[in-house]
């Protein structure tokens, strides 16, 4: 898949959530070690509080960025996009509330991955502004998320 193939391609044929629950817009670039998820917060984003993304949505943005690159590397790899579940979030800092407008950039890298479990460090920046941070545990299930 070419890199404009990949920013064309719908972001829910990589994830399973549905409007209006979808943190992410689009995956910029994917790769067995790093991936790169844009994500704009419009005003009927449903964790905008006080035009900021409350803590609760970055948290969300960040695991759905997780989801978009397993997603993602189950359609380079030929497979069927399938449901992963965050088993464990730790080292969570946010340091600044991005605000209605603002394009969130996150990377995922992956640092390990045995088995059904990947363990990834994902940062979120809007600009060169990093605006949060976490370790993130991912245990991949063997169901197949519906595609649309």
């Amino acid at each position: 898949m070419t890199t404009t193939e990949l920013q064309n391609t719908p972001v829910t044929k990589f994830i399973p959530q549905r409007p209006p629950f979808v943190m992410v817009d689009r995956v910029t670039s994917c790769d067995d070690v790093d991936t790169t998820i844009e994500f704009t917060i419009r005003q009927d984003n449903i964790f905008l509080d006080n035009a900021k993304l409350s803590a609760a949505g970055i948290i969300e943005n960040m695991a759905q960025s997780c989801a978009a690159r397993m997603g993602c590397m189950n359609m380079l790899r030929n497979e069927p996009v399938k449901i992963g579940y965050i088993g464990d979030i730790r080292g969570l800092e946010i340091m600044h509330q991005p605000r209605l407008g603002d394009v969130v950039t996150t990377l995922v890298h992956i640092e390990e991955e045995v088995f059904h479990l990947t363990l990834a460090s994902v940062s979120s920046m809007v600009g060169d502004k990093t605006i949060a941070s976490a370790r993130v545990k991912i245990a991949l299930t063997t169901i197949e998320a519906e595609q649309q």
